[in-house]
């Protein structure tokens, strides 16, 4: 057995932990440069209670609020660019997966002087510390290495774009926050779409962290308890009638563990295919990206399920790993798919041109699927889904 684990963030949980741990954030300078979203840091209370800690401490900080939904290139290296100006010491990124985005990639540029064009391919030393303060449940990047960007300049780095910008991402050790302080008290307003949608991402980071080539048995131990966690709450999901209060808090905290604990399962393993085939709802649509990962689930395990019986029959050796999946799921995947497709209701619906256009892009994460999709299967998951 051989295993590389690595994992360095911090975890502090618990009502009030932003107030409650302020020492932490004298530790890491003089002043911070606070990353958050245009209104929904401010309205959950989680800004508010960050500059209370600050200026109790004595620390100055600089606020960037200007991150928007799949933060762009351009976003952050505005970002940073202030950040560098104002001498910065630290970063706290307060909000779901695109403020924490956008935070980790300015951490890199505060003290990196680098183009828009070179922040994809160059390696970094250096970077700012980071704190994370999730305020959705579904994006776990407050324990991953990566910050996910819109490059609005080429669709994958190798070949020029034709079809429009294109998500890619920075990877470094660099960019795992030092701290991640949850509190699920930010997260309980959050509507049912939202709150349905997060999960969803959630879930897909589980499982289909179990289905890639680099999973291991530290990463699938976590994804099976992220997975258990999420389907606890899954009655109350599928009840939820869209008024925040009526969602019970205890499960507004499992959720955001089981987010949390999903990101430590992908930055072990990283993600599969339909993380890849996604980004183009996202890009094209709109979609939210757990959404848009819900959408793919169905039709991609069922294919997994499908091909990996194949191999099975000219390989006696492969393993099969959708039965492990369903062990973790506590039933068969006719059964599962089912609960999402009832949490998904009325589908979106693509055209063929549409279709064959995103069969034909490149697809990252594909080659990182334990059974990798060609092009026609992919054309065939995206039928399958939204055709």
């Amino acid at each position: 057995m051989h295993l590389n684990y690595l994992m360095p963030t911090r975890i502090i949980m618990g009502e009030k932990c932003v107030i409650n741990q302020r020492n932490l954030f004298s530790t890491l300078g003089k002043k911070a440069f606070v990353v958050t979203g245009k209104k929904s840091a401010r309205i959950n209370g989680a800004y508010d209670d960050v500059a209370k800690v600050l200026e109790t401490n004595g620390q100055d900080h600089v606020l960037y609020d200007q991150v928007m939904a799949n933060p762009t290139d351009i976003c952050v290296c505005e970002a940073g660019k202030i950040a560098r100006e104002q001498h910065c010491d630290f970063v706290i990124a307060i909000g779901g997966g695109s403020p924490m985005d956008a935070a980790k990639a300015a951490a890199v540029l505060a003290v990196n002087d680098i183009s828009k064009e070179d922040l994809f391919t160059l390696a970094f030393r250096k970077a700012l510390p980071i704190i994370a303060i999730p305020t959705t449940s579904g994006t776990g990047s407050e324990t991953t290495q990566y910050s996910v960007l819109v490059d609005t300049t080429e669709t994958d780095g190798i070949t020029p774009r034709t079809n429009g910008p294109a998500k890619r991402s920075i990877s470094t050790p660099l960019l795992f926050p030092h701290i991640a302080l949850l509190d699920a008290v930010y997260i309980k307003d959050l509507n049912r779409d939202i709150t349905v949608n997060t999960a969803i991402d959630a879930l897909s980071h589980a499982i289909e962290g179990m289905l890639t080539l680099r999973a291991n048995h530290i990463s699938d131990m976590l994804a099976k308890e992220s997975i258990a966690m999420i389907l606890d709450c899954m009655d109350a999901l599928l009840a939820f009638p869209g008024n925040p209060s009526s969602f019970p808090l205890e499960k507004r905290e499992k959720l955001l563990l089981s987010s949390t604990v999903a990101g430590m399962v992908i930055a072990q393993s990283g993600t599969a295919t339909p993380h890849s085939m996604g980004y183009q709802f996202t890009l094209n649509w709109g979609t939210d990206h757990g959404r848009a990962n819900g959408l793919l689930m169905k039709s991609f395990l069922l294919w997994c399920q499908e091909k990996e019986k194949s191999i099975k029959k000219d390989n006696p050796f492969f393993t099969l790993r959708i039965p492990v999946l369903c062990t973790a799921l506590g039933m068969n995947l006719d059964k599962f798919v089912n609960l999402i497709e009832q949490l998904l209701g009325q589908r979106e619906k693509a055209s063929k041109t549409e279709i064959d256009t995103w069969s034909t892009l490149p697809m990252k994460n594909a080659a990182n699927t334990y059974v990798q999709p060609n092009t026609e299967e992919i054309g065939r998951i995206f039928r399958e889904s939204v055709g």
